[in-house]
């Protein structure tokens, strides 16, 4: 796609202006890092603070009296346990049990509900969304252009934020959210993110969202906070082993198979692609996701071919470097006889079987 035809945040000429190697990701113009680099980006997360436009992200607010019964009736995890307040990591399945999207369901109030889906996948979402609405008292809107969404992230991003605004974030809990200023601009500010690290999701109209971004790095330029882009975004996101939609996820893969049975809460009652998860979990699974370190020097990228001496058993579905560890790690779907600590896999790294073996995950996790 030209890039006269990609979509473009709020950001896009602040992205530009601040030396933004520009890429297309999924139909949108977004900076993949910045001249300091994806390694230095990284370790500002994990060690002070970064700061990410997710603004391409998408947002369906469903409102009305069968709000939580329809989100139940769509989605893996149970809503009716939310509190207003709290939000709830879940995944869209489809009549086989394969992952639509996953996404967050945020609780405003019994009868209003904000769904945050992924950038790539949102007109995709929304046309899957809308017509399962028939039958329920809901009313739906699409308003991912009413949001622009800035995510600081790392240990120093509390401090920061909170130098922007009179709500006291410390109240704020893990998967929680409130509304209130920042900056003098009406947000929805939620501890929430996709680093491994604690932080805060700022949502806003897209006209502040300059301010905002100006002014966060502004509030964080004594504590070495920086702008980060989508890569060191994937390479936090894959040591804490977090899902990749396309990747991890899939039409084709149950969240079963990604580990993420604890979103799947099948006795909550029907829903859709419930009952091929039950019988997928009865019969047993037949493979997982398994998270790997290499032996060998080399990168096992997405998609190389993982085996079992000579015999081809699974594939690599995320894998880089890990800046913070200092590793080469991935993730592989393997069979279920093969995903256990220890085992030692090789994998065809452009025509070389390279050693690695599977660890335990996550690979990084924050000291609380």
């Amino acid at each position: 796609m030209s890039v006269e035809n990609l979509k473009r945040t709020p950001l896009n000429d602040v992205h530009r202006s601040s030396g933004g190697k520009m890429v297309d990701f999924g139909g949108w113009d977004m900076p993949v890092q910045y001249e300091a680099g994806v390694i230095a980006e990284h370790l500002a997360t994990r060690e002070r603070a970064g700061l990410f436009d997710v603004s391409h992200m998408g947002e369906i607010w469903v409102d009305g009296p069968d709000a939580i019964a329809f989100v139940n009736h769509l989605t893996t995890n149970d809503v009716s346990n939310l509190d207003d307040g709290q939000a709830h990591y879940s995944a869209l399945t489809n009549e086989n049990g394969g992952v639509v999207d996953d996404l967050l369901v945020h609780r405003f109030s019994e009868d209003k509900l904000l769904l945050v889906v992924n950038a790539a996948t949102t007109e995709k979402d929304w046309a899957w969304i809308e017509p399962k609405a028939s039958g329920f008292d809901v009313k739906l809107r699409q308003a991912s252009d009413d949001y622009c969404q800035i995510a600081i992230q790392g240990p120093k991003a509390a401090s920061i934020l909170q130098t922007m605004t009179d709500t006291e974030l410390s109240s704020i809990k893990y998967y929680h959210f409130t509304t209130g200023k920042v900056d003098g601009v009406d947000s929805i500010i939620a501890r929430t993110g996709y680093t491994g690290e604690d932080g805060f999701e700022v949502y806003a109209e897209p006209s502040k969202a300059v301010q905002l971004w100006n002014k966060m790095l502004d509030a964080g330029a004594s504590d070495g906070i920086l702008p980060c882009g989508l890569a060191a975004r994937n390479t936090l996101r894959l040591e804490a082993a977090m899902s990749l939609y396309g990747h991890e996820l899939s039409d084709t893969i149950s969240p079963l198979e990604a580990n993420l049975g604890w979103i799947c809460k099948l006795g909550k009652g029907d829903f859709i692609g419930r009952d091929p998860m039950q019988k997928l979990k009865d019969e047993g699974l037949k493979r997982r996701l398994v998270g790997f370190e290499m032996v060998d020097k080399g990168i096992a990228r997405d998609g190389f071919e993982v085996y079992i001496g000579d015999e081809r058993v699974g594939e690599v579905t995320s894998g880089s470097p890990a800046p913070f560890l200092k590793k080469n790690i991935g993730l592989a779907l393997v069979p279920v006889e093969f995903a256990k600590t220890g085992q030692e896999i090789t994998i065809d790294v452009r025509g070389k079987k390279l050693a690695a073996v599977v660890v335990p995950t996550p690979f990084y996790k924050r000291q609380k």
